[in-house]
């Protein structure tokens, strides 16, 4: 047994000394123990992918770049048109395939994306349908048309429709050709609304939600400037009156509605979701009804729910193309019913719009990833008359500025679009608006209803005039936007802000006042005077303290511990997990 054990060991031994022999690596084949003798210098590289402009010998940004959002509009090198071609139709066959899938993608969330925007549309008119009929209803001077027009507006979503119900009450002789004028200017600020709800949906990404909100509100400035020139010229010359009076034809011929190829193909699905019955706004307006109570409940004939047998319909309607009732249509229906369906569908409209513009972004950013911003912003430089042509263009099919300039919204999040392209864009999306009211004016047959509508139309050629052809009052509306942009880096909450003050505190706040003032009455005149020196003191202070008692200083700071706080109650759950991972690690050790 002990000469067993000794062979047994001098064979282990032997196999030891063998391995580890140094005359064993005289070739190539390397020690168990040691590293190869190749080395990893000797393998091919990929060449490591650049993320970065200054990592390029040409210097320029590329999408997907870890800087993307640093460059500046002016800093973008000029590209020929032939890297533009390239870059646009050169491709292999692999890449062909990708790019129809990507644009049968974009075209699948685009088209919901519209959808939304069109459920969006229905759902408010349907919420607020009641409310924006009795406030047309009333009397008023030209501040509280203004608001009435803002408020309406915002309450049905739709420009096109306050418009189109504004020229129908000019037609019916319920309201004047003055006073109509000031209800289209709260219109087209009304209108600007939709798409900085929709720039909200980038709220996740500081750089898209600056750019896309910058995009959205260039609008808001435009018309707000706009009217603050043109409301006290037109209240003390009327000049938009004589000049559109001087333009009128003896007679309007009877027309026919045209519609628009866009709501030919999103309509029919949008129809069978939910349908606003806009004949109870109008009649509310006109005085035909006098509140929503005469509509309801809802009663279709021997139980059958069609357009045929359902006459009596409230918010609600059948849709008469089709003859069928939406999802959302009840029979006996009460005005309750009809609200409460008007908010789900709203709830679900938010979720269509935000599900479809993540998803275009997604898509739109993996389809550009590399492409260089030179040729993108060589493709989009387009001159801005001709930009403008597009945005009326395109406005003009789609019979909403609110969906055209919603769309462009977030593609100048993503950098795309530069705020200068977009500007024009906007603007002749504003003229594109005023086809929809010239055609209802043809179809009332009215002298007094086309008078308004070209009075839509000559306000917002105007207000491009002043605004837009010298670069100095360009540049206001450009830098307007971009303060407001840069607010949201400060506070992310800032669009709630910037929409619940302008659209609402603002508007109402004056129609109060206003109201105050139209009831004749010797205290209500005296109050309402009282209200309007505190507001005047109230906003010359707050001018003096924003210059010169660091009021920007002390807003922005407030902003600040806002957004400091929500990031920190945002972070609580996981550093609270952090910290019980390291307690426990230390009772252990």
């Amino acid at each position: 047994s002990s000469r067993g054990v000794y062979v047994f060991r001098n064979r282990v031994f032997y196999i030891n000394s063998v391995i580890n022999s140094p005359s064993r690596y005289n070739s190539s084949t390397p020690k168990m123990s040691e590293k190869p003798a190749f080395h990893d210098d000797d393998i091919p590289k990929q060449p490591e992918q650049v993320k970065s402009r200054l990592s390029r010998a040409t210097g320029s940004t590329h999408f997907g770049d870890v800087d993307f959002y640093d460059e500046q509009a002016d800093e973008i090198a000029d590209a020929s048109w032939g890297e533009v071609f390239k870059a646009c139709c050169v491709h292999t066959p692999d890449e062909w395939f990708y790019i129809f899938i990507g644009f049968s993608g974009v075209c699948f969330f685009l088209y919901f994306f519209l959808l939304g925007l069109e459920l969006l549309g229905s759902s408010a008119k349907v919420i607020g349908g009641c409310a924006a009929g009795s406030l047309f209803g009333d009397d008023f001077n030209p501040i509280s048309g203004l608001m009435i027009g803002i408020l309406c507006t915002v309450l049905l979503q739709s420009s096109s429709t306050t418009t189109s119900i504004i020229v129908s009450l000019v037609g019916a002789d319920s309201v004047t050709v003055d006073q109509a004028i000031y209800m289209i200017m709260g219109a087209n600020i009304g209108t600007t609304v939709t798409n900085t709800i929709v720039a909200m949906g980038q709220l996740g990404d500081g750089d898209q939600l600056e750019r896309a909100f910058s995009g959205a509100t260039v609008h808001d400035i435009f018309n707000y400037c706009t009217v603050l020139i043109f409301l006290p010229l037109e209240a003390a010359t009327h000049y938009l009156y004589y000049l559109t009076k001087a333009m009128l034809p003896a007679t309007v011929g009877s027309g026919d509605k045209w519609k628009g190829p866009l709501k030919i193909i999103v309509s029919p699905l949008g129809s069978r979701i939910i349908k606003a019955n806009k004949k109870v706004i109008t009649k509310i307006a006109t005085g035909e009804a006098e509140n929503c109570d005469e509509f309801y409940p809802s009663y279709c004939t021997d139980g059958i729910v069609d357009y045929k047998h359902c006459k009596k319909v409230g918010l609600i309607s059948c849709d008469k193309s089709s003859g069928t009732c939406p999802a959302f249509f009840q029979d006996g229906a009460y005005q309750k019913d009809d609200e409460v369906s008007g908010g789900v569908c709203l709830f679900l409209a938010l979720v269509i719009l935000i599900i479809c513009l993540l998803g275009l972004i997604t898509l739109l950013q993996k389809m550009l990833l590399g492409m260089s911003t030179r040729i993108i912003y060589k493709a989009t430089n387009i001159n801005p008359y001709i930009a403008m042509v597009i945005g009326m263009g395109l406005t003009i099919l789609v019979q909403s500025s609110s969906i055209t300039t919603s769309a462009l919204t977030p593609i100048v999040g993503m950098g795309v679009i530069q705020l200068e392209q977009m500007l024009p864009l906007t603007l002749g999306a504003n003229i594109g608006t005023t086809f929809t009211a010239i055609l209802a004016s043809l179809v009332s047959s009215s002298i007094n209803a086309l008078q308004v509508s070209l009075c839509h139309l000559f306000f917002n050629l105007s207000g491009i005039l002043v605004w837009y052809p010298i670069p100095f009052m360009r540049n206001i509306v450009l830098k307007g936007a971009r303060i407001l942009g840069k607010a949201t880096r400060i506070w992310r909450l800032f669009p709630l802000l910037w929409i619940g003050v302008m659209f609402f505190a603002v508007p109402l706040m004056f129609l109060g006042i206003s109201s105050l003032f139209e009831q004749k009455k010797k205290g209500f005149t005296v109050l309402a005077s009282v209200i309007v020196a505190g507001l005047g003191i109230a906003i010359m202070y707050g001018i003096f303290w924003w210059k010169y008692r660091n009021g920007a200083e002390s807003c922005t700071t407030c902003m600040k511990e806002r957004q400091r706080k929500s990031e920190v109650m945002n972070s609580l759950p996981d550093d609270m997990e952090y910290l019980k991972s390291e307690i426990t690690r230390l009772k252990e050790h």
